[in-house]
């Protein structure tokens, strides 16, 4: 069979990215060592993030995961099935979320949910040397994440999975993953976690950024239209942590004195601290705590997207809006916890295959 592989590629350090989002794993398989020769992505603003920070990637998939097969994908990189170093990705995570647990809606029949199921048959159809997943840890109860561990034994397959906060490995964020590694016919040691003193900060991470609106970055530059009783309210909520909980039962805003619960809305980020969980939904004060420590506001893009540990230079489509950049940015892979267990995958293909 002809050597195909994509320039600047070796059958030993190939990866694919499957729901490969705005590039966050991407980046971080780049950074420990492999080369990502293929990328699996069909939400077309994703795709265009995606685009424009990794032009390098050969081949990108811009459909349904569901229409790809191995064979297709595999003549595309030129290998054999069993060839291809590591298989990667983040099926979409909504259908497992916490969040719809809290509300009592049943997610076991949201289509979503089925993508494991796609991230299974590629690797039956690939046989990829290892294997990296992560996900919110909601997917562990699902029967469709058991079957996946049964069939991947059946493969060969040794793994390792557990839920690790992102804090602990030197992202500065609370954020809870299942993350499985498998290799056939070696088990990958976890990579070490930093010590409480390490962790990251809000400050460190985002504090030296110029005032939102006067930087030239378009990520940064967003602005903020809020009804005037709500552009009060954020302004009297106490600054690096304050919440809105501190202002006193009458100062509340009426949608809030009407819910039980959610109290982290409207709060402010500590400096000294790590983040809360970037979601989708952080340009939003409704949506959790994601006002700035002192600034009345919500973080930006950029301050988002630094806290998931991208680069102040990646690339945004912020012509698109800043609800689909902040979408694509809160589903990321964040790309130092992506890079870490990363590198120990592939510190087990060199040393103990």
């Amino acid at each position: 069979m002809p050597d195909h592989t994509p320039r600047g590629t070796t059958r030993g350090n190939m990866a694919v990215d499957l729901f490969a989002g705005c590039g966050g794993l991407t980046m971080g398989l780049k950074a420990a060592g492999f080369e990502v020769a293929a990328a699996v992505e069909n939400n077309p603003a994703a795709v265009q993030a995606y685009q424009a920070n990794h032009a390098d990637v050969p081949f990108m998939w811009a459909r349904d995961i569901c229409e790809l097969n191995g064979d297709q994908l595999l003549g595309e990189l030129g290998l054999r099935r069993g060839e291809l170093a590591l298989l990667a990705g983040s099926p979409p995570c909504q259908g497992f979320s916490r969040l719809l647990t809290l509300n009592r809606i049943n997610a076991i029949d949201d289509p979503r949910n089925a993508l494991v199921d796609q991230f299974l048959r590629l690797v039956d159809e690939l046989l990829p040397m290892a294997l990296l997943l992560e996900n919110v840890p909601g997917l562990g109860r699902d029967p469709r994440y058991q079957r996946f561990l049964r069939r991947i034994h059946e493969l060969g397959y040794t793994y390792t999975d557990s839920v690790h906060d992102a804090a602990d490995y030197g992202v500065p964020q609370r954020r809870q993953r299942l993350i499985l590694m498998a290799v056939r016919g070696a088990r990958v040691e976890l990579p070490p976690r930093v010590g409480v003193a390490e962790r990251g900060t809000v400050r460190a991470a985002i504090g030296h950024l110029p005032p939102a609106g006067k930087s030239g970055d378009p990520a940064h530059d967003v602005s903020e239209k809020r009804a005037t009783h709500v552009a009060e309210f954020i302004r009297r909520i106490p600054e690096d942590g304050g919440s809105r909980r501190d202002l006193g039962a009458e100062a509340q805003l009426q949608c809030h004195v009407d819910c039980d619960g959610f109290y982290d809305v409207y709060g402010r980020m500590r400096w000294n601290d790590v983040s809360p969980t970037i979601t989708s939904g952080f340009v939003n004060p409704s949506k959790g705590r994601f006002l700035h420590p002192v600034e009345h506001r919500c973080i930006t893009p950029r301050e988002g997207a630094i806290l998931q540990t991208f680069p102040e230079s990646y690339v945004f489509p912020m012509r698109l809006g800043k609800y689909p950049i902040a979408t694509m940015i809160g589903n990321a892979f964040p790309p130092l916890l992506a890079k870490l267990h990363a590198e120990a995958i592939r510190y087990t293909l060199r040393n103990f295959r």
